[in-house]
């Protein structure tokens, strides 16, 4: 089903415009929000409409399940999307990956409560794995399965790993006697230890990322502005700038603590022997930097916020 076949947005003529598939709750939507607002991708949502027309811009956006985009975007319901990298695994389709965005980063991991018996993934061949990226986790434990049969000398598979679909609270199958383990995402692992769990295998590590059809990038000039700002939004959001002055006998120590993404942008003072720096830093590094400038004799250190930048 594409948009056009959503009764939400019947009537809307989006023939003209670039379709722009957005997560529609939960914290992935709120980060993606914010990237938008810095993009200054301007649009209104009415309540529970599902799509939403940029004011500014000739885009719409369109609010869908985050484990649904991947799909849309390879079959060209939507041009592009954003979406976590297990979403797009766990779907197998064919869709070019823009960017890495730097947040929703979490670990797809193999756990098992903590007093269990199974301290690898392959304790649990031919056990129960309840998990909602069956299509992820069977092709992990297929590959397990062989490499057990092998290692024990054998022609055939014995017992294969039963994986079973469960779309919310896997973490309690176990707890239930439902599963002898579970594959499931781990960001901050609050979660998992509530449940008595421990992770005992990664079966791979996620972050947001911007996706397209490989078609449409080729096609839309508009997709590789919507790239480069979305880049310059999370740039500023890494870094700040950081201005100071220092003598020039100290220039090439303070490069050294400030080398910049390229290389500082360095200038002369009317002050015999000084020069002005200007360069970004790690915005998590900059009280480090300041500190370490101010040792080797550098004044006026200024940390300024950047709203956004192009770095090309």
């Amino acid at each position: 089903m594409g948009p056009n076949d959503n009764p939400s947005i019947h009537n809307i003529d989006l023939s003209d415009l670039l379709l722009f598939g957005i997560p529609k709750k939960g914290r992935l939507n709120e980060q993606v929000m914010t990237l938008l607002a810095g993009a200054d991708i301007k649009f209104h949502r009415k309540n529970r409409i599902d799509i939403a027309l940029s004011t500014n811009h000739p885009i719409a956006l369109v609010f869908l399940p985050a484990a649904d985009i991947p799909q849309f975007v390879a079959d060209g319901n939507v041009d592009i999307g954003i979406t976590g990298q297990d979403m797009v695994a766990e779907a197998g389709v064919n869709v070019e990956e823009l960017m890495s965005l730097g947040f929703g980063k979490c670990r797809l991991c193999v756990q098992t409560p903590v007093d269990s018996p199974y301290r690898s993934a392959k304790d649990l061949v031919g056990k129960r794995i309840a998990t909602s990226f069956t299509s992820l986790v069977r092709e992990y434990f297929k590959a397990l399965d062989v490499q057990v049969a092998k290692e024990a000398g054998l022609t055939t598979i014995e017992k294969s790993t039963i994986v079973q679909f469960l779309s919310g609270s896997v973490e309690a199958s176990c707890a239930l006697g439902l599963a002898d383990g579970i594959v499931d995402l781990v960001e901050s692992g609050e979660t998992m230890h509530a449940a008595k769990l421990h992770a005992i295998e990664t079966v791979l590590t996620t972050e947001a990322v911007l996706i397209c059809n490989p078609t449409k990038h080729i096609n839309n000039p508009l997709i590789e502005k919507i790239r480069r700002r979305i880049e310059g939004v999370i740039t500023a959001q890494r870094f700040v700038l950081c201005t100071y002055n220092v003598p020039r006998t100290k220039l090439a120590n303070a490069i050294k603590i400030t080398p910049g993404k390229k290389s500082p942008s360095i200038s002369s003072l009317d002050t015999d022997g000084w020069v002005a720096v200007s360069v970004m830093v790690l915005k998590s590094k900059s009280a480090d930097v300041m500190d370490e400038l101010a040792e080797i004799g550098a004044q006026d250190i200024l940390i300024t916020e950047i709203k956004n930048a192009r770095m090309n």
